[in-house]
């Protein structure tokens, strides 16, 4: 049995109780959460359950999985009682990044607050900028323009698109498809490429901003992303060719890491690891935000719960991202990307050189930052990984004075022990690739 590992001197390396302990060193009540009590069952059944993936100690050893494994999405550490190949226990273990985004983001104004944000999910960060935004604007009571609501819309569904591409290709490279790697960064890029032209950067944007957008679309914009909606889809119907329809890739993903509806919710996930359970829970649709409401698209969802229905619900909500971010470029409306509000919002640039009263607006709002009337609020957004949420106290002041984010992959990732328990060790990598996390989110 593999016990935790000390240094030359002697001393305790482990992370004391996030470790997954010796199997005869584990409290009873723990074992039972282990073994499903987390998912409603009852003590008997978690019992039941436990006694039926048991082994003696004398069989089984405990490995480390990561922090530094290439395959576990950045620094995510899984500690792993094998019986054989056979694995009995899994206990995600996080903490590794540290990022301490929600303290920082109480250190900083509402105008820098999307700076710290859209780090945090660093593979979707128009998501990251988007869901603070409508927290700050849900505390001011401000209505942002109808162009600068279409526009946020047309730039996270085209980062939709990108963040499965990214899911796509690496997804591909974890299950041994190499050429998948290289395709789907391809298309990514395409994207990214565009991304750069509206913000000036290809990730990390500072582009959505309280009150609206930082700027308007550049021109030539329309022919831009009627380019990329003209490409996609035949790449998409080329990676159906190169993945679904290929019997080793099924062989690989089918029926591996299922798990059901019923524990899907109890454990909070979302996203397309909850609709690959058959449940179609998508927020832009159940709870619109932004125009959602005004648009046609379909919610795609999986039958089993398993590794493949979460590959081909990314698969296809690229296609349905495409529907959308079609209907935006012809509905796009003419006027103003930000709320024309002083207190809000900082003048053009150009007028700083002009007018002393636009210097003076400039300097308090970067300086002081605006004040934002006390209150609470919890808004939520889509993200390609499921339910992004920001929870904002405001005390009246120009920095929250509480700040929470309901981070989609770290609920997600309380799934992996019940994905794996029971599977081959060589399934494990599948596993964690399906469930897409972004450690930044994580440990933020």
């Amino acid at each position: 049995m593999a016990r935790i590992a000390r240094h030359a001197g002697g001393a305790d390396t482990g992370e004391d109780s996030q470790e997954l302990q010796d199997r005869g060193d584990t409290p009873p009540k723990e074992l039972l959460v282990e073994s499903g009590a987390v998912l409603r069952l009852s003590e008997a059944d978690a019992a039941r359950l436990s006694a039926t993936t048991a082994g003696s100690e004398d069989e089984t050893m405990i490995i480390n999985m990561g922090p530094q494994h290439p395959s576990t999405h950045g620094v995510l550490r899984l500690m792993l009682e094998l019986q054989g190949e056979t694995v009995l226990r899994t206990k995600p273990i996080i903490g590794y990044l540290h990022t301490g985004m929600e303290k920082q983001g109480e250190e900083l104004t509402y105008l820098q607050g999307q700076t710290n944000t859209t780090r945090m999910d660093y593979a979707s960060p128009f998501f990251n900028e988007l869901v603070f935004c409508m927290a700050a604007e849900a505390l001011l009571e401000v209505e942002i323009p109808a162009r600068a609501v279409w526009i946020r819309m047309l730039v996270c569904e085209l980062n939709r698109m990108a963040s499965h591409l990214l899911f796509l290709a690496t997804n591909g490279m974890d299950i041994g498809a190499v050429s998948m790697m290289l395709y789907g960064w391809r298309e990514r890029e395409e994207i990214l490429t565009f991304f750069e032209k509206v913000t000036g950067l290809r990730m990390n944007h500072n582009f959505v901003r309280v009150g609206g957008v930082a700027a308007d679309l550049p021109a030539g914009w329309r022919d831009d992303v009627l380019e990329l909606l003209d490409v996609i889809p035949g790449r998409l119907d080329e990676f159906d060719t190169l993945m679904t329809g290929q019997p080793i890739w099924r062989e690989r993903l089918q029926g591996v890491g299922a798990i059901t509806s019923e524990e899907a919710l109890a454990l909070g996930c979302t996203g397309p690891v909850l609709r690959s359970t058959g449940l179609a829970w998508d927020l832009r649709r159940d709870m619109p935000y932004l125009a959602y409401d005004e648009l046609e698209f379909d919610v795609v969802v999986g039958s089993y719960g398993d590794s493949f229905d979460r590959y081909a619900i990314r698969l296809n909500e690229i296609r349905e991202s495409i529907r959308i971010v079609a209907q935006i470029v012809d509905r796009l409306p003419p006027g103003d990307y930000k709320v024309q509000d002083k207190k809000v919002t900082p003048p053009p640039r150009a007028r700083i050189d002009e007018s002393m009263e636009a210097l003076i607006h400039h300097f308090k709002l970067f300086t002081e930052g605006m004040r934002v009337p006390e209150g609470e609020v919890y808004v939520a957004v889509e993200s390609p990984r499921g339910e992004l949420g920001c929870y904002l106290v405001s005390d009246g002041g120009p920095k929250p004075y509480r700040m929470h984010v309901r981070a989609p992959s770290f609920y997600n990732l309380q799934s992996l022990p019940h994905m794996m328990r029971g599977g081959f060790i060589a399934d494990a990598v599948a596993n964690i690739s399906s469930v897409d996390p972004i450690m930044g989110e994580v440990d933020r």
